[in-house]
């Protein structure tokens, strides 16, 4: 999942060598994933509406649900 989120991620930035991703809590079934990106490209990632941010999350829980897990992404700047 770590490496799903950031390849997204790398292939959206301009700056793909500011891309980080973390995993802050992992528990059985719940694991909290940390986006950090250069602040010019936090809006980039984001997306209008937050859209962009929102189908991440989508893909996200898909992929977790399959490992059979929940996700959370947070995107911090």
């Amino acid at each position: 999942m770590k490496e799903f989120i950031e390849f997204i991620a790398k292939h959206l930035v301009d700056h793909p060598d500011g891309v980080v991703v973390e995993e802050k809590a992992v528990e059985e079934k719940k694991v909290v994933l940390s986006l950090k990106v250069k602040p010019e490209d936090v809006g980039k990632v984001i997306g209008k509406q937050g859209k962009t941010a929102q189908a991440m999350r989508t893909l996200l829980t898909a992929v977790a649900a399959k490992e059979g897990k929940r996700a959370v992404l947070e995107i911090e700047d």
